[in-house]
């Protein structure tokens, strides 16, 4: 059999990425990469202007292995869909772009977030499953074994009873991270929603994971959404924000969430039991537990979305999608929380120093860092604890 056929919808970015790992997979003969979608083409310099014509092999990245470009989807599509589409675009384009790949036969790996609002992911779970089609969303941290080994810990009882979650992620982005593109920073653009902001995008890994790990992962599986929205930026949506769900279980998950650190640190999740603790580091699928056995390391790998998804299709039955578009129900809740909520409050600036140093000009919350993991420990919000910006406070 002939590996399926891949198009990148999205080289820009984030994009670069995932056409370096197709541009491998290739290598290794597991996927046929066919073609690129995108306005703005990558091209090599040496060889000049590319010609603008839909088709055109033009190269990107690599001038030895020129691939077909096309502008936009429908081009792409009208050429001959491929078994798969990867989507790397603007948020709010991610629903009409998915929907249209699988009502053309595809389908698709689609970032994160999956959908701007609550109601665009219902409608896309309901084309996808109505035309049999894969839908595999970029949350990679669904594809860690990790997971599994904090279930197994959790299940034996080595640190009691689970008492909540909570999560930190304290993070730096300078002022070009803002200005990259119209939608960054925006809650919405033209009209549309985009929901672009700490909680729902550069940090969505740490909340779509705390939730999967405190059970929740479908939109029934969410009983209330308790948001504490700020920013320091000069932007739309939060970059500095505590959250604390309740599962339907009745579960509580906090999380400290900023942009604004001192220092960009590797974000965890934290499950609290009442004889110890398990510590995951989820970018590099690390566990720390400290509880009856006494305080040990484990480490795992993970299973790559992209491959999952073809496995999937060559194996419907035996190989489930490990990050399926149902499964982000509770982080769209989460999602759709932040889109319905007022606007973030604006962080005085009594409480804000602007720097410039290796991590380029940026904004710099003081003592943000601390506060985000009184959030993870006391599973209290900003507001909750007193923090010095909150209009409580």
């Amino acid at each position: 059999m002939k590996p399926p056929t891949v198009a990148l919808v999205g080289v820009h970015g984030h994009g670069t990425s995932h056409l370096g790992h197709a541009r491998d997979l290739a290598d290794q003969g597991v996927l046929r990469l066919v073609a690129v979608v995108d306005p703005r083409p990558l091209v090599d310099p040496s060889r000049g202007a590319p010609g603008a014509r839909p088709g055109a092999r033009l190269a990107i990245a690599d001038p030895e292995h020129p691939i077909p470009w096309f502008p936009d989807l429908g081009a792409l599509l009208a050429a001959g869909p491929p078994d798969v589409v990867i989507l790397c675009t603007p948020i709010d384009t991610h629903a009409d772009l998915a929907e249209r790949a699988v009502r053309a036969g595809c389908d698709v790996l689609l970032e994160k977030p999956p959908t701007a609002t609550l109601a665009e992911l219902v409608r896309l779970v309901d084309v996808a499953q109505g035309l049999g089609r894969a839908v595999q969303v970029g949350f990679q941290t669904y594809g860690s074994h990790a997971l599994q080994a904090v279930r197994e810990i959790v299940d034996g009882g080595e640190i009691g009873q689970v008492r909540g979650i909570g999560a930190v992620g304290t993070w730096v982005r300078d002022e070009e991270y803002w200005a990259r593109a119209p939608w960054a920073g925006r809650r919405t653009l033209g009209g549309r929603p985009v929901v672009d902001g700490v909680t729902t995008n550069p940090l969505a890994h740490a909340v779509a994971t705390a939730l999967l790990l405190g059970g929740a992962s479908t939109v029934d599986d969410v009983q209330e959404v308790e948001l504490d929205l700020y920013r320091a930026n000069d932007i739309e949506a939060d970059d500095t924000s505590s959250l604390r769900v309740t599962t339907r279980a009745g579960l509580r998950v906090a999380l400290g969430l900023t942009l604004c650190a001192d220092t960009h640190t590797p974000p965890r999740i934290i499950v609290h039991g009442s004889a110890g603790s398990v510590v995951l580091h989820y970018t590099r699928d690390v566990i720390e537990v400290t509880g009856s056995h006494g305080h040990r390391t484990i480490e795992r790998g993970r299973t790559d979305l992209l491959e999952n998804l073809l496995a999937h299709r060559a194996n419907p039955e035996g190989t489930p999608l490990l990050a399926p578009l149902s499964a982000t129900g509770a982080f769209m809740r989460v999602l759709e929380a932040v889109r319905n909520a007022p606007a973030p409050r604006q962080i005085a600036a009594e409480h804000v120093d602007r720097v410039h140093d290796a991590l380029g000009a940026r904004l710099r919350v003081r003592d943000v860092a601390q506060w985000c993991e009184r959030v993870a420990d006391d599973l209290r919000t900003f507001e909750e604890l007193d923090a010095p910006w909150t209009v409580r406070a």
